[in-house]
This record gives structure tokens, sequence and C-alpha cells, in this order.
């Protein structure tokens, strides 16, 4: 299962809640369902015929059965995941986030930096996290910083000073 979104909680009165989107354009988390919902204590129960549409600061998503401001409010902070399978296969040179996680990560004088913990976007770029025996956060930006991508090998190649 892949995590392509969070609910934030409720948006007026009327069972809508906001909902961050992973996926890219944010809106074609719509496309991916059904939604698996996956609260703080891991239960897990299956969302089907979700309407998303788009607000003046983001998502806001319809779910089938929520119809008030209590019951939407209650989401907060639950994960939206899809299987794998349900995503289309990426374009040459791109990656799903999900994808990079657990592959090594060595410079270019072949100092290993651990492996991709995470991936995250700071508004500027996207930002690849490698866990060692530190944290170095990295700017996913091809070709400046990270020189390749090796699915085969397991590994990701950065031009990223160990010292930094």
């Amino acid at each position: 299962m892949i995590t392509v979104g969070r609910l934030h909680g409720a948006f007026g009165v009327r069972g809508e809640v906001k909902l961050e989107s992973h996926t890219a354009p944010e809106k074609a988390i719509a496309r991916y369902q059904p939604w698996i919902l996956r609260d703080a204590r891991g239960t897990e129960r299956v969302c089907e015929g979700v309407k998303v549409r788009e607000g003046v600061k983001g998502l806001i998503a319809q779910l089938p059965g929520v119809e008030d401001r209590d019951a939407a409010d209650a989401l907060r902070g639950v994960e939206v995941l899809v299987p794998r399978s349900a995503l289309p296969p990426p374009a040459p040179g791109e990656y799903y986030w999900v994808d990079l996680e657990g592959m090594h990560v060595r410079n270019q004088d072949g100092v290993d930096f651990g492996t991709v913990s995470h991936l995250f976007n700071n508004g500027a770029n996207d930002v690849l996290v490698a866990r060692g025996e530190r944290e170095r956060m990295i700017p996913f930006v091809q070709p400046d910083f990270i020189t390749a991508v090796d699915f085969d090998a397991g590994l990701v190649r950065v031009d990223w000073d160990a010292d930094f």
C-alpha cells in the first residue's frame, strides 16, 4: 500500500474534509479509488466513491457516509492509501518516492550516506533524506545533486560533500 494523502479534519458543516494530496497533480488523488483509510491506531477501512474538488486553499473531499462536521473532524490525521498496482508506471527519468525509500545513497567519492529514509517537498524542490551515521538532506535536483538512480543496484548516486 502507498500513502497518497492525508485528511486534515472538517471543512464546513456538511461532512467535507480538508485533503492533503501527495500526487502530482494534486487532484489526481481522486483517480486512485477505492481508498484505504488508516487511522493512528492502524485500523483500516475501504472507502469508495469519494468526490474531490478544489477549494481556495487546497483540496476538499466528500466521503460517502460522512454527513456532518463531527464525523468529518473525527477523520483528522487519517492516511489515504492505495495499492501500488493502482498507480501508473512512472515515465522514464521519473520515480515514485516510495520506490526510492530503502535504497543506498553514495556520493561520487564512494562515501556511504546510508539509505533513503523518505523524501519531502520544501516548497522550492523535493528533498531526499538519507539516514546513516547521521541524517543528510539532499535536494532532489537532477543531475546537479542526484546524479544517478540505479534500481538494479539499489543505489542513488549523489554529488554531495560528505561533510555537508
